[in-house]
């Protein structure tokens, strides 16, 4: 299930053009590609923040939130499997934050699912608990 595409107003595009401008001449900063990739997302071109996700867990393959994005970019377009995947690399990463995930809108694709469930305990140590008692 795809989400409902948002409208575009003046100043977003203003800040597309300016980032995308800066993302040209450079192309490998992290900082650049992660603003540009949640404008991307801001504006609902998810299929370009998806590139823009793919890019920065190559560059970066070892940063919770590059893989966190990743998982949020898939989810948006309905690719529940590997928005999964992406996701839990994340946590096993060091992503931690629990509470957010299980708020994040842009995961509301996956939020009946029951591996996402189930990630969400683990995060939140609901499943270490259970395991300790």
């Amino acid at each position: 299930m795809k989400e409902e595409i948002p409208e575009i107003d003046q100043k977003d595009l203003v800040e597309l053009a300016l980032i995308e401008g800066v993302a040209r001449r450079l192309p490998k900063d992290d900082c650049v590609l992660r603003a540009l990739g949640d404008l991307y997302t801001r504006v609902g071109r998810y299929e370009d923040g998806l590139a823009i996700d793919r890019r920065l867990v190559k560059l970066c393959p070892g940063d919770s939130m590059a893989w966190y994005n990743l998982g949020c970019s898939l989810a948006l377009l309905g690719m529940r499997a590997p928005a999964m995947r992406a996701l839990r690399r994340a946590v096993a990463l060091g992503y931690d934050d629990a509470e957010w995930m299980s708020r994040d809108v842009d995961l509301r694709s996956l939020r009946e699912d029951r591996a996402f469930k189930t990630l969400l305990k683990k995060l939140s140590g609901e499943g270490a608990r259970k395991t300790e008692d």
